[in-house]
């Protein structure tokens, strides 16, 4: 198991407790204070669909603004360079935006309170089934890395023992989680989203400063591992040697459409902000708002990173004692006085929780809700479900406490959640896609093309790239590939089965296809969304344009 580097303490004082201390009181009070919404399962598991936009939206960014974003971002940044980019303008807005004006008016149309429910309608109940069993099996596994990763902080802050550091993470999740249900992570993720950028922006300012700026770090990494190493398309032809060990079209169809479509579109962690919003307005534009800070958040975990790299040329190697995902903390113990450290190791602690929450809470729906009350425990009571929502919710997290000692056996923990995405996101996206756009995919034809990418990215990745039968330069290039040979598999064989089953009836399949009527009619949309930074179309634009613009500079 790798654990923090020996000696990597942070120096916190009595300032920098009393300021975490702060936070974790005002956390329990968000979460005490929600309880007294949680009157129905509904409210629970969706927050009774209730809340504005602004909310959701900033939920949605901050539950992805866990150990993905703070240590597996600035470890990705350490060991690949500015390649990090990708993951945000190619492999995340375009995503967020056609989430939120193609894909959000169907889930919200149809009253689903999950992902995998929309299967059932569009397919079958063995599809719903194998697709809830997978989405709950991932979560798990996904909240064990965020919960990984905020054992790490505790134990630089603490020097507690790591397995402690899980446990007790765990359980302070559990109790704001298991009070208010939904409602308590999405306020507690506004919260959040402004306490972790208040600990990444100084770690990103005073890192520059110690390097000589951008300039001097920039030469610096260039001649240790190449010019390449500072570009974002730099090497990237086919053939051609780079940092990612990815070429631009493993890059742009691998990250950019497969990976990236199936997280941002089927990952219930983030769809279930936006089946909270109070309409579907709001839901389409939950994404699109989360979007505009999505640009930009590239740089205050990238950078630190980089810093990282220069401080210690040799992070991520048995030379040097560290792993990559000791970036950050190596950053705070260098650069942060105490006060501003106590800051930023609450907005660590935040953005971890916030990443685990959004897993847990995901995955207590889909358990309850898809497989629990549709094939196990029918016709009960509301009050029935809503207790079962809250014990599965501790069930969950002490499986996570279980799955956190898997993450930490990997260096780079971004490359581990990537192999997650291309097992279990990427073949619900293919199932997704065709559904959505093609009438004629029969019922029998979801769960097959599940089991078929699912099974195809495993081959991929276990036999194929670990048994070197062929050569893949980096984890990350092969979770690339991975995740377009399960798109590829899970797209033919569901045009295979389809050509030898039923399609569904035609007058079922009304609000669930594209380009056929919704069986109920639009709501009509309030005076104040027809305002022109309201309407989801412009604001999805808008965020692709400013990327795009965003990526000039990393061009070269």
């Amino acid at each position: 198991m790798q654990t923090l580097a020996e000696g990597l303490r942070i120096p916190t004082n009595g300032l920098d407790y009393a300021i975490l201390a702060i936070y974790f009181v005002v956390v329990l009070g968000i979460g005490f204070m929600a309880r007294a919404s949680v009157r129905t399962s509904l409210d629970f598991f969706l927050s009774g669909r209730s809340l504005p936009a602004w909310v959701t939206g900033l939920a949605f960014v901050a539950a992805n603004l866990g150990a993905t974003e703070i240590l597996g971002m600035a470890a990705t940044g350490a060991e690949y360079g500015v390649a990090v980019v990708h993951w945000y303008w190619i492999g995340a807005i375009p995503a967020m935006v056609f989430l939120g004006l193609v894909m959000m008016p169907f889930y919200y149309r149809s009253k689903v309170r999950s992902v995998p429910e929309f299967l059932l309608q569009r397919f079958d109940r063995s599809a719903h089934l194998l697709s809830s069993v997978l989405f709950a099996f991932a979560a798990i596994l996904i909240a064990g890395v965020n919960l990984y990763a905020l054992s790490i902080v505790v134990e630089a802050l603490l020097g507690w023992p790591q397995w402690v550091a899980i446990v007790v993470a765990g359980l302070f999740v559990l109790v704001y989680i298991t009070i208010g249900g939904l409602s308590s992570a999405i306020y507690n993720e506004v919260l959040q989203f402004f306490v972790i950028l208040a600990a990444l922006i100084p770690l990103t300012v005073l890192g520059l400063k110690r390097v000589g700026g951008w300039d001097a770090m920039s030469d610096a990494l260039s001649q240790q591992h190449g010019g390449d190493f500072m570009t974002a398309w730099g090497g990237t032809g086919i053939g051609d040697p780079n940092p990612l060990g990815a070429n631009w079209l493993t890059i742009i169809l691998g990250l950019g459409f497969v990976l990236s479509f199936g997280y941002w579109t089927t990952n219930f962690a983030e769809v279930q902000r936006a089946l909270s919003a109070k309409n579907l307005s709001a839901a389409r534009r939950t994404p699109l708002i989360a979007a505009f800070p999505k640009i930009f958040i590239v740089f205050a975990v990238m950078i630190p990173g980089l810093v990282a790299a220069v401080i210690v040329p040799r992070i991520g190697t048995p030379d040097s004692g560290l792993t990559y995902n000791d970036a950050i903390p190596l950053l705070m113990q260098e650069l942060l006085p105490n006060g501003v450290l106590g800051i930023a190791v609450t907005g660590l602690l935040a953005a971890f929780m916030a990443g685990m929450a959004a897993n847990v809470s995901s995955f207590n729906t889909v358990f309850t809700t898809d497989i629990w009350q549709r094939y196990v425990v029918k016709d009960q009571p509301d009050t029935y479900y809503l207790r079962f929502g809250r014990l599965i919710t501790a069930i969950g997290v002490l499986a996570s406490i279980g799955t956190a000692f898997i993450a930490a056996s990997f260096s780079n923990i971004m490359s581990y959640l990537q192999t997650l995405f291309s097992f279990f996101n990427v073949p619900m996206f293919v199932v997704f896609i065709i559904g959505m756009f093609w009438k004629r995919a029969s019922m029998k034809s979801g769960v097959w093309g599940l089991v078929a990418g699912t099974t195809a990215a495993m081959v991929n990745y276990f036999w194929i790239y670990r048994g070197g039968v062929i050569d893949i330069p980096t984890d990350q290039g092969a979770n690339f590939v991975s995740a377009i040979v399960g798109f590829v598999a899970g797209a033919v064989v569901m045009v295979a089965v389809t050509l030898f089953t039923a399609p569904k009836p035609e007058a079922e399949l009304a609000g669930l296809v594209y380009g056929t009527e919704s069986p109920s009619p639009d709501e009509e949309l309030e005076e104040a969304d027809r305002a022109w930074y309201r309407k989801p179309a412009l604001l999805g634009w808008g965020a692709i344009v400013l990327a795009a613009a965003c990526y000039l500079p990393y061009s070269f």
